[in-house]
């Protein structure tokens, strides 16, 4: 499938998420650093609220970064301490998505770690709307200790030559993906693509090489129920 907008993708998106038959699903909004994941997560909860009047819960997982000693403790540029060690997927399990599970409390958090302090937090919990959608940005999120939890799967295939210009605007960081200082994200991200296959496993896989004009690859939106 083809799409000539940006709206026209989260649209489809919106319609695939309502037709689940499942109260308040988790939708995870996977891809690698600098996919756009952010703004597209944040945009779809936009149309799914003025195209469907449906609530939504925004999440991201870089709220529940781990401390820095733990992130570190392989060596500051090493691809495999990115790809193991960035995040507390206990306390994101716990405090996000099981919350979320079907018969779940409703009762979340929406982070555990401060990254001005480098501090663990433990916010004052929040109870969602009963029907809301919970709508997660990040990357690494069809690992094996999350692929279940997961009711929907959106994938952001940018190539890494793309994604590395968009992280140097952002963070200006170096813009080719293969200088040494960048080592450590693309051989991470390079490692989840080896061990877990995210583009395939995704049930709706888009290209957003062009943020303006994003493509739908393919469409498996899971039927259950």
């Amino acid at each position: 499938m083809t799409a000539s907008s940006a709206l026209d993708v989260m649209g489809h998106v919106a319609d695939r998420i309502v037709g689940i038959p499942l109260t308040g699903p988790r939708v995870a909004i996977d891809g690698p650093d600098g996919a756009g994941k952010t703004h597209f997560a944040d945009q779809l909860a936009v149309v799914l609220q003025s195209r469907h009047g449906q609530a939504t819960v925004r999440i991201s997982v870089d709220g529940f970064h781990n401390p820095r000693a733990v992130r570190y403790q392989q060596g500051r540029h090493s691809p495999l301490g990115f790809w193991a060690d960035s995040y507390n997927y206990d306390r994101f399990r716990h405090d996000v998505l099981e919350p979320f599970a079907p018969g779940g409390s409703r009762c979340f958090r929406r982070a555990s770690y401060s990254h001005a302090t480098d501090e663990i937090l433990h916010p004052k919990p929040e109870i969602a709307e009963p029907t809301a959608v919970l709508l997660v940005d990040g990357i690494f999120l069809q690992r094996v200790v999350l692929r279940q939890h997961w009711d929907l799967i959106v994938f952001l295939d940018v190539a890494f030559i793309e994604t590395a210009k968009r992280m140097a605007l952002r963070d200006g960081t170096p813009s080719d993906p293969e200088d040494p200082n960048m080592r450590r994200y693309v051989g991470g991200q390079r490692e989840y693509f080896r061990q877990c296959d995210p583009q395939q496993r995704a049930h709706i896989l888009i290209d957003n090489n062009d943020f303006d004009h994003p493509r739908i690859l393919r469409d498996e939106t899971p039927q259950q129920g």
